[in-house]
């Protein structure tokens, strides 16, 4: 049959039905699965047979929701995660050994920039990062056991676009196995496969749950480095639960439509933002104004939900205006369907030191907002408001 388009794959990728002839896939809330007999049994655990043997390696509703984020993201296998960071460790980890070296963006999450900092130098695994804005450096990282060339766009929570075409020529010119996390985006509106990237992780609790439910993640792309990554989490146990993939499968049936109305609200939140006299800067990648717009253009559908800007008058000025929002939340997740407004400084990325926040373009006075489903009239308001 012909390949089918994004958001009729994304509502049509089911398991099969059981002899109940469901409509919506069951949730199969079952730690482990029986065998019809000893041979059925032994050949199972020979990896013989393609079966479910235990919830820890694999599940019905966790295989559905692999299949879908692969069909999604043009990927051959992958493996879904308790979390974002369970899948951005297990693939690292599962792909790493003692003395190899990464390559990294400056601007990544914070928790990942700890694992590169604090626990990676445990086991003898370097890192050199290089500047988001400035891709031309890369290959003077680059060591005889350098392995990995790791990045995020956009970025979190600077909203930096990197070019994936370069990267991707770059990881190939000198066999590194390139890797993507891709939340901000999600697949509806960028695959890095099809610029060279081997593995894609998401965290799925951003915007493929869409609503702040549950924690997941997962990791796609390239079948035989899957087969290492698949092989290391299946021992180490970060596998996502039924019940999560089941919310997580059905959130993707809507991510399309949910997406592209944040994409909307975000870009007119952006431009009201950027000609208000109260703003310092505004960083959204839809916008003419941002550095890298065209390249953002050239890999992705849309602008995403993070816009990120300073408020003037400094730490004084930000705090007040935490303090004086009304209607959006003041949290630290994003991709929900209500908007919230974070202090990267003094909350993901708190973490980092002040000169480590200046590199990755993480000033004390900034706030990313994670805009949300609610009418774009009342969340400017809200700003609004919160800015007088």
């Amino acid at each position: 049959m012909e390949k089918k388009k994004f958001e009729t794959e994304a509502i049509r990728t089911q398991m099969e039905r059981s002899q109940n002839l469901e409509h919506s896939s069951p949730i199969y809330m079952t730690s482990s699965f029986v065998f019809e007999d000893a041979e059925d049994m032994r050949a199972s655990f020979a990896e013989e047979k393609d079966r479910n043997i235990y919830s820890r390696y694999s599940n019905p509703n966790s295989n559905e929701l692999i299949e879908k984020v692969c069909k999604m993201e043009g990927a051959e296998n992958g493996f879904a995660y308790a979390s974002g960071m369970a899948a951005v460790f297990s693939t690292l980890a599962a792909l790493l050994d003692a003395g190899d070296h990464v390559i990294s963006s400056k601007s990544i999450f914070g928790s990942t920039h700890t694992l590169f900092t604090q626990f990676f130098p445990k086991w003898n695994i370097g890192t050199s990062y290089f500047d988001a804005n400035d891709l031309s450096t890369i290959e003077g990282l680059i060591q005889p056991n350098t392995k990995i060339l790791y990045a995020e766009t956009p970025t979190n929570p600077g909203v930096d676009v990197l070019d994936l075409e370069v990267l991707g020529k770059i990881a190939k010119k000198h066999g590194l196995i390139f890797i993507i996390d891709n939340c901000f985006a999600t697949p509806y509106l960028q695959q890095p496969i099809k610029f060279g990237a081997d593995l894609v992780i998401h965290s799925g609790t951003k915007l493929m749950d869409g609503q702040g439910r549950v924690l997941a993640g997962i990791t796609v792309g390239s079948g035989e480095l899957m087969d290492k990554v698949y092989r290391f989490s299946r021992i180490t146990g970060p596998a996502l639960s039924p019940f999560n993939a089941w919310v997580l499968s059905r959130s993707l049936e809507t991510l399309a439509i949910r997406v592209d109305r944040h994409c909307e609200n975000a870009l007119k939140l952006a431009t009201y933002l950027e000609g208000h006299d109260k703003i310092e800067w505004v960083k959204y990648p839809f916008l003419k104004s941002h550095p890298k717009h065209e390249v953002a253009k050239k890999q992705m559908k849309a602008g995403g939900c993070v816009v990120a800007f300073e408020v003037k008058g400094g730490l004084d000025a930000g705090r007040e205006f935490f303090n004086s929002i009304e209607l959006l939340s003041l949290s630290a997740n994003l991709g929900d369907a209500r908007s919230i407004v974070t202090h990267p400084a003094s909350t993901t990325h708190s973490k980092l030191t002040t000169e480590e926040r200046k590199a990755v373009g993480i000033s004390d006075g900034m706030v990313r907002v994670s805009v949300g489903l609610e009418h774009i009239d009342d969340i400017i308001a809200d700003i609004e408001q919160a800015l007088g």
